[in-house]
């Protein structure tokens, strides 16, 4: 890796990190607590909160991107140089396993304690509503369309100065609010493949639809989005390196 890359990797990495541990955090210790749980809600305000903190802590330095999927769709956007993509992917990959396994050691410290799930997607018997393979493919691809069509929009030239951080934690918590009961909610690969290391079984041999519906998702927003943005695309490759982008 370049030296002018790593940087905005180890950026990445803890934008990430901190997007796991605290999102899957508070589905795995305080979404079921007795009498005080924070429920579907809590956990939807908890990735949509993550994402914001960090954009405004290390945007600056690396995009903000703390998704494969994120990644991907800025690169077809043509808001993310070609050469950041796999350091930008391994380095999200990394700090989501790192997250998840901090979370499991402060999991596991309360006696008793069964992993069940570990905030892990799924699809069929795994998916907290049953919903089968088509349904989930189809949640996960379209909520990571809208996801990077609002990054993408929100971080644009002319869009207002500052803001993109709330409109994109606010997406991101809606976009859980929907799709927790279908899929427990992706639109991230990385997010998806720590907890699942650590759940096991199914949830590792389901997680090529993580990986597969977000990127599919997202690339086609960055195409649309760099066609109807036209009069941006020549900002487009510098100014992403420097200003927040999810």
């Amino acid at each position: 890796m370049s030296g002018d890359l790593i940087r905005p990797a180890v950026a990445e990495l803890f934008g990430t990190f901190w997007l796991v541990l605290g999102g899957c955090g508070a589905a795995v210790l305080a979404a079921g607590f007795p009498g005080l749980g924070i429920g579907f809600l809590g956990v939807a305000f908890a990735f949509g909160l993550t994402v914001m903190t960090m954009i405004y802590a290390v945007g600056h330095i690396s995009g903000g991107h703390f998704n494969p999927a994120v990644t991907c769709g800025l690169w077809a956007a043509g808001r993310c140089e070609a050469r950041s993509v796999i350091p930008y992917i391994l380095a999200q990959v990394i700090g989501a396993i790192l997250a998840a396994a901090v979370l499991w050691v402060i999991a596991s410290g309360k006696p008793g304690w069964v992993p069940d799930g570990f905030a892990a997607n799924g699809y069929g018997d795994l998916s907290p509503g049953k919903y089968g393979l088509g349904a989930c493919f189809i949640t996960e691809v379209v909520m990571t369309f809208f996801f990077l069509f609002v990054i993408i929009g929100a971080t644009a030239k002319r869009a207002p100065a500052g803001f993109a951080g709330v409109a994109i934690g606010l997406c991101l918590t809606l976009i859980h609010l929907v799709s927790i009961p279908v899929t427990n909610t992706s639109v991230n690969p990385a997010r998806s493949t720590g907890p699942a290391l650590f759940a096991g079984g199914g949830h590792v041999a389901q997680l090529w639809l993580f990986w597969v519906a977000p990127i599919i998702g997202a690339v086609i927003a960055g195409w649309l989005a760099r066609w109807l943005q036209q009069p941006d695309a020549a900002d487009a490759m510098g100014e992403a390196q420097e200003r927040p982008a999810a």
